[in-house]
C-alpha cells in the first residue's frame, strides 16, 4: 500500500527543540503583556462546510470516504478524480475507516479500493458491514465470468467481452433438467446479471453485450474459484444421479 507525506489533520504540532522561542513585543502582540497568545480572528478559521461542522477533512475528501462506505468499489476507471483523491489522503482516510473497525484494501495494479469490516478473536468488534452473500444464479454467474476472464488473459487478451445469453445458457446448465420452469430461472439469471453490472464487475457495452472488469478478480480469487468449481461439479453429478434413479 502506497504511503502519502500528507499528516492527518489532527496531528500535534512541531515543538522547537533548539533554543528558546524569542519574547512576544508587546508593541507588536496586544496580548503579550498580560501573557497570552493574541487569539486568530474569527475569518481566519477553517470553513464550515454545514452549520455547526466540527470536521477537519476537506469536502472532496469526505465525499471520497463516503463513496467508499456506501459502495463496494472505488475505481480508478470509473472515479478518476475520487481515486486521486484517495490516493492523495490515504493515511487519514484509513485513519477515519479504523476508527469505524473497516480496513481499507487499495489495489493500486488493478485500480481498485474496498473494504473490509475487521474481525478480531482478542477484540469484541462491533460489526459495521454486512456479509451480503450472492445468491445461487449470480454465483454461476459470478463463475463463468471468472472463469472466461482468466481464459482470455491468459491467451493475452486485454479486454474480456461476453453475450447475455451465453451467461444465461452457462448458469441453466447447473439447474434442475427436470425443472420446468425455466422462465422462472431465466429472470433469476438476469437479475443477477444486473446486480454483478451495479457491482461494477460487468459493465454493458451495447445491448446484451458487457465487458468483464478486473474487479472479477478481486471477489473471486483463483482459490475460491476452484473451491467452486468443484462444488458445482459435485452438484451436477449428484443431479445426474437423481435424474438416472
Amino acid at each position: 500500500m502506497a504511503e502519502t507525506t500528507d499528516a492527518p489533520p489532527d496531528a500535534a504540532p512541531e515543538v522547537p527543540v533548539a533554543g528558546a522561542a524569542p519574547a512576544a513585543d508587546p508593541a507588536t502582540d496586544p496580548g503579550a503583556e498580560n501573557g497570552f497568545i493574541a487569539p486568530v480572528p474569527m475569518e481566519e478559521d477553517p470553513a464550515e462546510l454545514f452549520a455547526g461542522d466540527s470536521g477537519t477533512l476537506d469536502a472532496e475528501v469526505r465525499t471520497v470516504l463516503v463513496r467508499l462506505l456506501q459502495r463496494r468499489f472505488l475505481t480508478a476507471e470509473r472515479n478518476r478524480a475520487q481515486w486521486r483523491t484517495l490516493l492523495d489522503h490515504q493515511q487519514v482516510i484509513e485513519s477515519r475507516l479504523h476508527d469505524l473497525f473497516v480496513h481499507l484494501v487499495v489495489d493500486h495494479e488493478r485500480g481498485v479500493a474496498y473494504k473490509k469490516q475487521v474481525r478480531s478473536a482478542e477484540l469484541d468488534v462491533p460489526v459495521l458491514l454486512r456479509d451480503d452473500a450472492y445468491s445461487r444464479a449470480e454465483t454461476l454467474v459470478l463463475v463463468h465470468l471468472r472463469t472466461v476472464f482468466q481464459r482470455e488473459r491468459g491467451a493475452g487478451e486485454t479486454s474480456v467481452r461476453v453475450d447475455v445469453e451465453e451467461l444465461e445458457q452457462t448458469a441453466l446448465t447447473y439447474f434442475d433438467p427436470d425443472d420446468t420452469n425455466v422462465a422462472t430461472r431465466q429472470r433469476e439469471i438476469r437479475a443477477a446479471v444486473t446486480r454483478l453490472a451495479k457491482d461494477g464487475l460487468i459493465e454493458e457495452e451495447s445491448e446484451g453485450r458487457y465487458r468483464v472488469t478486473p474487479l472479477v478478480e478481486v471477489v473471486l480469487s483463483n482459490e475460491r474459484l476452484a473451491e467452486l468449481r468443484d462444488w458445482l461439479r459435485a452438484q451436477a453429478a449428484h443431479t445426474g444421479e437423481d435424474g438416472a434413479a
